[in-house]
């Protein structure tokens, strides 16, 4: 199931967010629910909200360094895999 791959991107942000603190932090949870409750909707997302998704997540390894900055990576990098099967675009 393609979308595994926005449940795994979920997963690597939670354990992101144990070790941040702050504005970080939050982020990192609020982005970990959206992937969560969109691997588990009816339909699922389109390019648009993907890239956005991938935008806020390039901005967060910015803002973050060491395991958390390489957690949020292998987050985006789910996304993107997640991204390649969607149809359009």
């Amino acid at each position: 199931m393609p979308r595994e791959e926005l449940v795994h991107a979920a997963e690597e942000l939670k354990h992101a967010s144990a070790d941040a603190s702050g504005e970080v932090k939050e982020r990192l949870e609020s982005q970990a629910d959206t992937l969560q409750s969109l691997a588990q909707a009816d339909k699922g997302p389109d390019h648009g909200r993907l890239a956005r998704i991938m935008h806020a997540l390039s901005e967060l390894k910015e803002d973050a360094d060491g395991d958390i900055a390489e957690r949020i990576q292998s987050a985006y990098d789910h996304v993107e895999a997640y991204r390649g099967t969607v149809s359009g675009v």
